[in-house]
């Protein structure tokens, strides 16, 4: 079966085809600027060379109408729309009544419309794509695969806000975690790369890019995870804060004579390393070859962001008992052995020691720990367009 599986967001829609028996990438692309002048479709068939054409998209039905065209035109298309037997589509957001992913219905469109309040920038976005796909391709099975549904077997201690417990019933104000289908995947595939059953294994997953997130995952089930509510909590990222105290929101409405939304698009936006770094870039591999120059803005900010995953580490392996295993994974966690290094120096407290020179891999399986170490040091990398072809093939076949 042909699995498209379709990222949707507010002006963009990334999307592969994916052929679920030998799970090879059919074709891979991205719809930019929907809606905004200057739209174009870039994919790249298997084999062949980047195409780019500029095509004007006034909502995402049209970029669903130019993703089917780009895949089976006869110049360069790979598939006839009667094989795409399927389509997965990442929500960020399922609240607490998806614990997996499920196939689309109405009473599913219903409750990610009903939890679109949580992640208001991403879930009306993905309906888009949910509704541009079902017009597009009528009659053809859906599925939704959710950030959050991996976190669901955090226990409540894990999950709960030190709020008075009528939020939690009235709104669902508590901690949901994001990420989750890439620390599933990764965690699965740890397991696979040790030769050891993930029941009996405890992890920590460090799913490091310009969004960051760690998760405790003690037997293949998430315990607990950085992220909260929303995106914006846990470790300092590309351009959000982090943990902070939400005072700190309060205090500079009052000093900047700011609205909420003023500040929520600051800690958003213009926060994380970005800030600290004096704007001098959100993107980690700037800032690791300004740290290496000698830049002291850069030097703080990297410096903060690895302080902040070493301590999370600390508190997720006692939150585990032990830990058996650190996975590295996404943009950062794959592909700098100079993060990695600053990290895994300050684990010395949990005996964990690196293989350097097994530190220099890029993208790649490796284990990275030297061999005294206590803890296995791994990069596993994170595969979430698979994880969402899977589930889906799962439930359509």
């Amino acid at each position: 079966m042909k699995i498209l599986v379709i990222n949707c967001g507010s002006s963009s829609l990334k999307f592969q085809l994916i052929d679920s028996a030998s799970e090879d990438v059919i074709c891979k692309g991205l719809c930019e600027r929907i809606g905004i002048d200057g739209s174009r479709i870039v994919y790249t068939p298997a084999g062949k060379d980047k195409i780019i054409k500029e095509s004007p998209m006034p909502d995402h039905n049209r970029a669903i109408e130019l993703v089917i065209e780009a895949l089976t035109n006869k110049e360069d298309g790979v598939v006839s729309l009667d094989e795409i037997g399927a389509v997965g589509h990442r929500i960020v957001h399922g609240g607490e009544k998806f614990t997996k992913s499920v196939v689309i219905d109405d009473e599913v469109i219903k409750a990610i419309e009903d939890v679109s309040d949580l992640a208001p920038l991403h879930n009306p976005a993905n309906l888009i794509g949910i509704r541009a796909c079902q017009k597009v391709m009528p009659g053809v099975p859906m599925v939704a695969v959710f950030d959050t549904a991996f976190h669901q077997t955090m226990p409540e201690e894990a999950y709960i806000y030190g709020l008075p417990y009528s939020y939690y019933e009235k709104y669902g104000i508590r901690r949901y975690g994001f990420h989750g289908t890439s620390h599933s995947f990764v965690s699965k595939r740890a397991a696979e790369i040790l030769g050891k059953n993930a029941a009996d294994l405890k992890l920590i997953v460090c799913h490091l890019g310009n969004g960051a997130s760690l998760s405790a995952v003690d037997g293949g089930k998430c315990i607990d995870t950085s992220m909260g509510l929303t995106p914006l909590e846990g470790l300092i990222m590309g351009t959000r804060t982090g943990d902070i105290d939400p005072s700190v929101v309060e205090f500079i409405m009052k000093k900047e004579n700011s609205t909420v939304a003023d500040v929520m698009n600051l800690v958003n936006k213009k926060s994380g390393v970005f800030g600290l770094s004096n704007d001098l870039s959100s993107d980690f591999r700037d800032l690791e070859d300004a740290y290496v120059a000698g830049n002291p803005a850069a030097k703080r900010a990297v410096d903060a962001f690895v302080y902040r995953v070493v301590k999370y580490i600390g508190s997720y392996t006692a939150a585990l008992g032990r830990v058996d295993a650190i996975c590295f994974t996404a943009g950062v966690g794959e592909n700098s052995g100079f993060v990695r290094k600053l990290i895994c120096d300050k684990l010395q407290f949990i005996g964990a020691t690196l293989n350097e020179e097994a530190n220099k891999v890029r993208g790649k399986e490796e284990i990275i720990s030297g061999a005294d170490s206590k803890v296995t040091l791994m990069v596993v990398p994170t595969n979430e367009e698979l994880a969402i072809a899977r589930d889906t093939y799962a439930l359509c076949k």
